[in-house]
């Protein structure tokens, strides 16, 4: 994990995309955020956000297909592939000060009717150990809803010292998604 006054330039990604690629996860089992699973030392946690406008399930997914919710929410992404398992992700993210990099694999995809997502898991540059899922799904009424389950613990010494700040800062980003993905999906 690195951490920046700026956010990673493209080269900056692209170095990180080439480690993450032979890199292992830093947690096991993988596809844990998408299964009713406690996991010792890890800590799961749920968001979810109504979406609303005309269309809002297509431009939900459009928006996680293309890595948009992630760009919405300041990240700068990059990705070895489309959204499959095994593709790797390299991404820079804005703190209060300064920006953290880090890399993921995605180790779960659902694509449904009625259903879309993918879980990715941490790679050895990321300030946590664990995996986030990130799901928008329809409802037969229509209503359309995101749905974000990260389960994780910190990774960097800091965060080790001082858990309640690595869990307002996950809280924060996460909020950033759930605002990106609203408006995204109003179009």
């Amino acid at each position: 994990m690195s951490i920046r006054l700026w956010p990673a330039r493209e080269r900056d990604l692209g170095a990180l995309l080439k480690r993450g690629r032979t890199d292992a996860l830093t947690y096991a089992p993988p596809g844990v955020s998408m299964r009713e699973l406690a996991l010792p030392g890890l800590t799961r946690r749920h968001w979810t956000t109504p979406l609303a406008g005309s269309n809002a399930f297509a431009r939900a997914v459009e928006a996680l297909r293309t890595w948009e919710m992630h760009r919405g929410a300041g990240l700068r992404v990059a990705a070895d592939g489309p959204i499959a398992v095994g593709t790797t992700v390299a991404f820079s993210a804005p703190l209060p000060i300064g920006f953290i990099d880090g890399t993921c694999r995605i180790v779960a995809v659902i694509d449904e009717p009625n259903r879309y997502g993918f879980a990715y898991g941490t790679l050895s540059v990321h300030p946590e150990r664990g995996e986030e899922a990130f799901v928008v799904s329809r409802a037969a009424d229509g209503t359309v809803r995101l749905d974000i389950e990260g389960v994780s613990r910190p990774a960097h010494p800091f965060a080790r010292l001082v858990p309640p700040l690595a869990d307002h800062l996950q809280d924060r980003g996460v909020r950033r998604y759930l605002a990106a993905m609203r408006a995204l999906a109003r179009g």
